[in-house]
């Protein structure tokens, strides 16, 4: 049986897909395996839109393409039609598109905002856990997989395509696949770059 370090070290980030569909019970599985992400107080502050018909990928890329083109205008970039059609075909052309969102409702309420800003930091880090435990599973059920950061940057726009109630926050999409890519892994920094030992700047030494 494989290791769980080899799974994490041969995932890799996939933007290129075929068209073969993912059948129902392997998407139940990987959302299941993200509801098993440790959480806060077992909060689980989680919550998922999954999207596979092709309007609804489309109304979401294209609502998304648009609030990125508006704001590289507002810094005085114009956005090429070629790259808009791009980012716009990243998604679409995934089989599978899972919008991740963060809610505070079942999060504790402290009346100081230094706090409640601690314990939406303890949200946003409890679904960047179930997002990886989504990444692993995927990978695991042999599909490709990538994690986008888009709908932080226009949580509106995907609120409103979506229907997305106010106490639900987009804040990542994870696209899904069948694999049409081999890209190599990205190098990474020694684990002497970003691990100390005791405290700060002492070189780890295991």
């Amino acid at each position: 049986m494989p290791r769980v370090t080899d799974a994490i070290k041969q995932r890799r980030s996939i933007r290129k897909y075929s068209t073969r569909p993912i059948s129902p019970k392997i998407l139940r599985e990987i959302l299941e395996a993200a509801g098993w992400a440790p959480s806060a107080h077992n909060a689980q502050p989680w919550r998922f839109i999954v999207l596979t018909e092709e309007s609804a990928k489309q109304a979401l890329a294209e609502a998304m393409a648009d609030a990125w083109t508006a704001d590289m205008a507002k810094d005085g970039v114009a956005v090429e039609a070629q790259k808009r059609a791009a980012s716009i075909e990243r998604f679409t052309h995934a089989p599978a598109l899972i919008v991740a969102c963060l809610t505070m409702e079942d999060m504790k309420v402290y009346p100081d905002e230094r706090r409640q800003r601690s314990e939406r930091d303890l949200a946003m880090q409890s679904l960047g856990a179930a997002i990886q435990n989504m990444l692993l599973a995927a990978h695991a059920e042999g599909l490709g997989v990538c994690w986008f950061s888009a709908p932080s940057f226009c949580k509106e726009t995907v609120r409103k395509v979506l229907k997305i109630p106010e106490v639900v926050e987009p804040q990542a999409l994870v696209a899904l696949g069948y694999a049409a890519e081999k890209p190599q892994a990205p190098q990474r920094k020694p684990l002497e770059n970003y691990a100390y030992r005791g405290s700060w700047g002492k070189t780890l030494q295991l």
